[in-house]
């Protein structure tokens, strides 16, 4: 099973811009679908984005559609969450997440491995 270590959130505040990066370790990226989730304070889990293993096809969330970017380097192991013209509701814990090679990873139960998740949080 693939680890996944999250790092780049903090406290931005509106409009502003954040970088979220997740690094693996344990098994070669190719293997797996990447994306992200996040959590809010009350709230369910919701998808972020997602990337396919190739980095060619790439999912997004209502909520992130135009403003984030999700994007994978296979050769370093890694995956990153471009965040911009972020807002207060934005707010959440970031968890990375890994899946099967067939699944587009928008689904909870399609995730295979979790990061511990890094905290963003966006003033008004």
């Amino acid at each position: 099973q693939v680890q996944l270590v999250e790092s780049g959130g903090g406290l931005v505040q509106a409009g502003g811009s954040l970088r979220l990066s997740c690094a693996a370790s344990g098994h070669t990226l190719t293997h797996y679908a990447m994306g992200w989730f996040r959590q809010a304070p009350g709230k369910e889990r919701e998808f972020v984005a997602s990337i396919n293993w190739s980095g060619g096809v790439t999912y997004y969330g209502d909520s992130a559609k135009g403003r984030f970017t999700i994007s994978r380097d296979n050769a370093k192991n890694t995956v990153v969450l471009q965040m911009n013209s972020l807002k207060p509701e934005d707010t959440a814990v970031y968890f990375c997440a890994a899946g099967g090679l067939a699944v587009r990873l928008q689904l909870q139960t399609e995730v295979s491995s979790w990061g511990q998740g890094t905290q963003v949080t966006v003033s008004s």
